[in-house]
């Protein structure tokens, strides 16, 4: 039998490799990480300063034993590696009571006994005068949501990955996988390396190594813009939230505070779903149609942050029939792990998915709740979508 080089790689080193690459190497397996352009690069999904984080989840409160899991390992993380990652500010999900964010939110915060207030028209224009709700609209103010900031968190994984002793090459291509009943060979190039078990998590790239995602894993072009506020004590960190905000049948759209003197941060989940054939390309520039949307967006519903726009950039999703994770072995292989987590919302579970993918890399099995995660619910989504 052939010897193994590791007894782990992990192919990908965004928001979930890194943090795989983490845990793996906390338990003291022998693992690789490979990236085949540069931490939170251009292309990837895991860059652009922040992401939301929230426990009261509309989309489903199946996802909030996960979140409180997340929320711990990002403070560890924190405490391990002395870098800030997790900021709280409260988040104001908002829209009116019928709609899926407000409904869903209050589903999941009476569900888990999670903090939280409803707010109407009046008690936000008192509290929070940054926001413009129509009459109808409500808001519901969940305490421990916040923001975490990506390009920090994979610095800080990958920091703690290298000091136990996991080996990083990047730039490093994997350009095929065959596992086998003894362990998986990756094609690096002309090279060839040997492991007993692999995690991909390549984010727009996994229908490349993964053939049976090919025509399930769609990554779409996302964009953000940030503004000059009208009113900076408004806007400031410390004051406004981060927010969530449901607009009907034109989608939902998401925001931030001032960071760091960047301005107000605003996109809308999923931007207008073009797809993206080539995840090698450079992103498509952005046009007058993204930031007619945002513009258009701030103006009417955040009139105080509604200055000049200062910047607008692009990044990737990677969306799956529907819009849930998948992390679970390849079937016919159980020594390939994959993870295509994200669908527009996975960057605040980090964290717990970088636990999950250790436990699978290592046992083939985990004690956290991921049965909605698997190959064959996906494959029902997919059926009915």
């Amino acid at each position: 039998m052939t010897a193994l080089d590791y007894d782990v790689a992990v192919i990908g080193l965004g928001a979930m490799g890194s943090a795989a690459l983490a845990h793996l190497s906390a338990r003291g397996q022998r693992v690789l990480g490979l990236e085949a352009y540069s931490p939170a690069h251009g292309l990837s999904s895991s860059h652009g300063d922040s992401r939301i984080i929230r426990l009261g989840y509309f989309e489903d409160p199946s996802y909030v034993p996960l979140l409180r899991r997340a929320y711990e390992n990002w403070r560890a993380l924190e405490r391990d590696t002395g870098r800030d990652v997790l900021t709280i500010t409260g988040v104001l999900q908002i829209g009116r009571p019928d709609s899926p964010i407000v409904s869903g939110t209050l589903a999941s915060c009476r569900a888990y006994d999670l903090d939280h207030e409803v707010l109407d028209r009046a008690d936000m224009a008192r509290r929070y005068p940054a926001f413009a709700l129509d009459a109808d609209e409500i808001a519901v103010f969940e305490t421990q949501g916040g923001f975490v900031r990506p390009e920090a968190a994979v610095a800080a994984c990958l920091d703690l990955a290298r000091r136990n002793g996991a080996q990083i090459r990047m730039p490093a291509r994997v350009t095929a996988i065959a596992p086998d009943d003894g362990g998986v060979t990756l094609h690096i190039g002309t090279e060839r390396v040997r492991v007993g078990r692999v995690v991909a998590a390549t984010g727009p790239w996994i229908g490349q190594l993964i053939p049976a995602l090919a025509a399930l894993a769609s990554p779409i072009r996302q964009v953000v813009a940030w503004y000059a506020p009208k009113d900076e004590a408004a806007t400031a960190l410390g004051t406004m939230p981060v927010f969530l905000r449901d607009a009907g049948p034109v989608g939902s759209f998401f925001g931030f505070p001032q960071l760091d003197g960047a301005g107000v941060k605003v996109g809308k989940h999923a931007h207008f779903r073009e797809p993206i054939t080539d995840p090698d390309a450079p992103n498509p520039p952005v046009n007058d149609a993204d930031t007619a949307l945002l513009d258009d967006f701030i103006a009417r519903r955040l009139p105080l942050a509604a200055g000049r726009r200062l910047a607008a950039t692009t990044c990737r999703y990677t969306m799956l029939p529907g819009e849930d994770f998948l992390l679970d072995t390849l079937p016919g292989a159980p020594n390939v792990v994959v993870a295509s987590p994200c669908s527009g919302h996975g960057y605040k579970f980090a964290s717990v998915v970088g636990e999950i993918l250790a436990d699978l890399a290592q046992h083939g099995e985990t004690a956290l709740p991921i049965t909605a995660f698997s190959f064959a619910a996906l494959e029902a989504k997919a059926a009915t979508a």
